[in-house]
């Protein structure tokens, strides 16, 4: 974006003096997020729009003036990134954009109208192909036939929680923030603790069931996180509980070792969706049981569509003659 007289890097340096705590606009819309994944993502996207905006001179979002920014370097940094980023990331940074300027303008550095005009974004429009993938049956039970070779603890606590992955839906940090007084052994079902806060009851399939049983059981009952890390030789760290790159770092390496590459713990809450709606249950139930706020979200999870549209064009017949 070309730096001109009207950019907010200028205006900080003619305007401001200097007087200003440039961060209080981003703390203040951080402090609205309710997960610290969610923080660092946007994070991340103020700190790229910071630099759009400035023309490549500020990078760190909190070094940036907020309140000084108007409704055409809103405009121009929606352009840039449009020429960037898929629509759906576009949107989420636009998100940030106008989560940034409500705090600016909430914490009294900007005026109402300034912020109104400013926000002013429209979201953008367009479709992109669904990220991820769903997993094949042959894939789940050669992922879970290497978790039950291992006859360790580790095997043990694994099997449980990819067997949670897919037998629940549960994104990864839904697992490693579950306590052991989450799961009702009696009803076989989770006390799950979702995003922003929302919680839900999860209902295990025996399968799974049976996989976090035996992971209770090598556990022990004491209180604390549901999951727990392991040391070397085996020893499981009761004051420890596992992170969400463990849980993602535990998929892969069970995956690699079962030949099954490409899958991502979502993959496996993607799976979760496809099949139950393969299976014929609605999709207002499904979305309740993947913890969507909406259906449209859940929809999105659903791969089946392609295999409708593979299997009517394979039912085609195009007259070639011959072979390659």
């Amino acid at each position: 974006m070309q730096n001109d007289s009207t950019s907010p890097i200028e205006k900080k340096q003619n305007n401001n003096g200097g007087g200003v705590d440039l961060s209080k606009s981003v703390i203040a819309y951080m402090a609205s997020l309710s997960t610290a994944r969610g923080r660092n993502v946007q994070k991340q996207a103020l700190d790229r729009m910071a630099e759009i905006i400035s023309g490549g001179r500020v990078c760190d979002c909190f070094s940036f003036p907020w309140h000084l920014v108007r409704y055409e370097h809103t405009q121009a940094v929606r352009a840039r990134l449009m020429e960037l980023y898929k629509p759906a990331t576009v949107n989420r940074f636009l998100c940030a954009l106008r989560g940034v300027l409500r705090a600016a303008w909430r914490v009294g550095l900007m005026l109402a109208d300034d912020y109104q005009r400013a926000s002013d974004l429209k979201s953008v429009s367009g479709e992109s192909l669904p990220a991820g993938r769903e997993l094949g049956a042959g894939e789940l039970v050669s992922i879970f036939a290497v978790c039950d070779r291992d006859k360790s603890v580790a095997g043990v606590r694994d099997a449980a929680l990819i067997a949670l992955m897919y037998g629940c839906g549960l994104r990864r940090a839904e697992i490693v923030s579950l306590n052991f007084l989450d799961y009702d052994r009696e009803a076989g079902r989770l006390k799950i603790h979702g995003k922003r806060n929302k919680e839900r009851y999860a209902y295990l399939p025996a399968g799974a069931v049976v996989a976090l049983n035996r992971w209770v059981i090598a556990r022990g009952d004491c209180d604390g996180a549901l999951f727990l890390r392991i040391r070397k030789g085996g020893m499981i760290c009761e004051i420890l509980p596992m992170t969400g790159q463990a849980a993602y770092t535990i998929l892969l390496r069970r995956a690699a070792a079962a030949g099954v590459s490409d899958v991502s713990p979502h993959d496996m809450r993607r799976t979760f969706v496809s099949n139950l709606l393969d299976n014929g249950q609605d999709i207002v139930t499904v979305s309740k049981m993947a913890g969507h706020a909406n259906i449209q979200t859940t929809a999105r999870y659903d791969r089946r569509p392609d295999e409708a549209k593979k299997r009517a064009a394979l039912s085609l017949h195009v007259p070639i003659m011959g072979g390659v």
